[in-house]
Formats: structure tokens, sequence, C-alpha cells
């Protein structure tokens, strides 16, 4: 039993899959992240179009 915790403890297969799954969540937060900032903007300059727009015809 002793024999199997040491090498439980020294196994090291599954690290590469953690590390890739924190990898991948970073990604994926850093594109939620730049689609706020670019849906907000967007949004913005959505807004000063149609005023620009709708002053320019009258």
């Amino acid at each position: 039993m002793v024999k199997f915790f040491k090498n439980f403890s020294k196994d090291e297969s599954g690290a590469v899959t953690v590390d890739w799954v924190v990898l991948t969540a970073a990604v994926v937060g850093l594109a939620l992240a730049a689609y706020g900032a670019i849906d907000s903007a967007t949004m913005s300059l959505t807004g000063t179009t149609a005023t620009a727009i709708g002053t320019a015809g009258q």
C-alpha cells in the first residue's frame, strides 16, 4: 500500500492535462473580456452614427 502511494505521488501524467485546462480557461476569459470591450465600443459608435445620420437629414 505504501508503494502505491509513493508511485501515485510521483506520477505526473495528469499534470499536463491540468496545465491545458488552466491555459484554455485563461484564453476563454480573455476572449470574453475582449468581446465585452468590443461590444460596448461598437454599441456606442452605432448610437453616435445613428444620431449623426438623424440630424444630418433635417
